[in-house]
């Protein structure tokens, strides 16, 4: 107890706010610069404070970044994503997104939520264990992964080359207001294309519609969508969800008079525990009556409150005199990989408004971020002794 209240003093608050801002300021959105600018740096950062961190690729141009502290195995993976999304039409911000911008207790710019906020909490927890306490019993491990806000390219390629091996558990920092999430949910990216036969407008018994098809097929969904909702409530997470996110078909620019020769439908599906994915895409299939292509497969995923990993998150909190509340992480997560493919419990505990992520003016509060590392620094020496 002593040595986590320790490791939580020993973090420094300036230190904290500065790594901050210099990778707010550092745009690394993709498509765009990518990682690599907030890699160079943060590779330096540790370097400079007597790390030795790593670069893996994950996608040419697209480095994933690894440092440890301590070794042996049965330590804890401390993971963090370097991309964030675009800003969009930067004339609508208030503040520069790429500023860093700070007023009263808040710094503005895309990314200082989502989630450099807490990513430079998790570099400053494990600076303060260092500091605190020289090389912990078992290892920490900061994971800085590539392209979350896309398919998930760095953990999968950290996963992949046995990064996670050896490890028994993995704090990610997403925004989620400090929330203890044990559960997040499953993610179906699918596309469905609806062939028909071109024609002329003027004639459309010469040819097939494939609009027709398409569009029943949208409307129908929403009573798919209720029956699994009836069947599959979730406390923490809600209900799941299918929205169809594109609706295509054209013979092209301008052609207003021709029957298209096939109409493109694409689904973002949100499904919670107990939903069979293959299950729902091959009845998905069967109201069609054409494929379905599957983009990408997240399956949803929880750690049981159980779990040591947990027990320390709620103890740092409690150490720290702040309240401990549980909650789910709406949407998918690196942790969603390093729980499915790499059998990890994971807690995902993060600063910032679980609403901010991909906003115009996105901010996240300064002394919520520090207090975070504080967290962090006391939940990793709890966990690892």
């Amino acid at each position: 107890m002593e040595r986590a209240l320790l490791a939580a003093e020993a973090v420094e608050a300036e230190e904290v706010v500065g790594l901050l801002r210099a990778l707010v300021r550092i745009p690394s959105h993709y498509p765009g610069p990518g990682e690599e600018g907030v890699v160079d740096f943060l590779e330096a950062f540790l370097k400079e404070r007597g790390l030795k961190p790593f670069r893996q690729e994950a996608a040419p141009g697209r480095p994933n970044l690894v440092a440890d502290l301590g070794e042996r195995d049965g330590g804890l993976l401390l993971e963090g994503h370097t991309d964030v999304v675009t800003p969009g039409d930067e004339a609508l911000w208030r503040y520069p997104p790429y500023g860093g911008v700070v007023e009263g207790k808040r710094l503005y710019g895309r990314g200082a939520c989502d989630m450099k906020g807490g990513l430079a909490a998790l570099v400053g927890a494990m600076l303060a264990v260092k500091r605190a306490l020289g090389k912990p019993p078992r290892p920490l491990r900061l994971a800085a992964l590539a392209d979350e806000e896309g398919m998930m390219l760095g953990v999968k390629a950290f996963v992949k080359a046995g990064l996670a091996r050896g490890f028994r558990g993995a704090l990610v920092a997403e925004p989620e207001e400090m929330e203890v999430c044990l559960w997040q949910k499953g993610a179906l990216r699918l596309r469905l294309r609806f062939p028909g036969k071109m024609a002329h407008g003027a004639m459309p018994y010469a040819g097939e519609n494939p609009i027709p098809k398409a569009a029943r097929f949208v409307l129908e969904l929403k009573e798919v969508e209720r029956r699994l909702q009836e069947r599959f409530p979730h406390p923490y997470l809600g209900p799941p969800y299918l929205t169809p996110t594109r609706f295509l078909a054209t013979a092209g620019e301008g052609q207003l008079n021709v029957i298209p020769a096939e109409a493109e439908v694409a689904l973002d599906v949100r499904t919670t525990p107990g939903v069979d994915h293959a299950g729902l895409v091959a009845e998905l299939a069967a109201l069609a009556g054409t494929g379905v292509e599957v983009l990408e497969d997240r399956p949803p995923v929880e750690t049981p409150k159980e779990d040591p990993l947990v027990q320390a998150a709620e103890e740092a909190l409690r150490l720290l005199g702040l309240p401990v509340k549980h909650g789910g992480v709406p949407g998918a997560t690196d942790g969603t990989f390093l729980r499915a493919w790499a059998g990890l419990p994971v807690v995902v505990m993060g600063p910032g408004r679980k609403t901010l992520p991909h906003q115009v003016d996105e901010w996240v509060d300064l002394e919520e971020v520090v207090q975070a590392a504080r967290v962090y620094a006391a939940l990793a020496v709890l966990y690892l002794e």
